[in-house]
């Protein structure tokens, strides 16, 4: 399987992580999110103004990972925690996004991201992780069990003006 180098993304990734954050969220829930919703969900929150932001935020950290000739193909969002249970701001960060693309999963490519966002979160001073994953990915659900995460509540996403029930996960590190 090709290599992946892992990177902080910086401000000149806007745009990649547009692509990418289009193509992964289309990819993954093309199959039971209404079209035009889904297409209003990506140009809003996967356009490059949104990764700007983003990249601007000190509060926030973005890995992006690339083939040895620089196509992104995956890519893992640290925020601060904005989910419905409490959390402590000093100790807590979100797992905001992670994806990899079809390609790149099921190879191992997913836990050494996922060990590079702990570390991540370890250095930027966690205790604790969360993040959202949709009820139905289960498959999702299943990756974030093997690294130690557990359902603690739930809550709703919106995909355009289309509510989607998320449950919510966290991971003491």
């Amino acid at each position: 399987m090709t290599p992946i180098t892992w990177r902080h993304a910086g401000p000149h990734d806007a745009t990649a992580l547009s692509i990418l954050g289009g193509a992964t969220f289309l990819t993954s829930f093309a199959h039971d999110h209404p079209g035009p919703a889904l297409l209003t969900h990506i140009g809003v929150a996967h356009g490059a103004p949104y990764y700007e932001a983003a990249l601007a935020d000190p509060a926030q950290t973005i890995l992006i990972g690339e083939t040895p000739l620089g196509a992104p193909v995956g890519y893992a969002m640290l925020t601060p925690p904005d989910l419905p249970v409490p959390t402590d701001a000093a100790r807590d960060l979100e797992i905001k996004r992670i994806y990899l693309l079809a390609g790149w999963q099921g190879g191992g490519h997913g836990g050494a991201l996922m060990v590079r966002v702990e570390e991540e979160a370890r250095h930027r001073g966690a205790e604790r992780l969360l993040l959202a994953v949709y009820l139905h990915n289960e498959r999702a659900q299943r990756f974030y069990a093997r690294h130690g995460f557990s359902h603690i509540g739930e809550t709703t996403f919106m995909v355009g003006d289309v509510p989607f029930r998320d449950l919510i996960y966290a991971r003491t590190l």
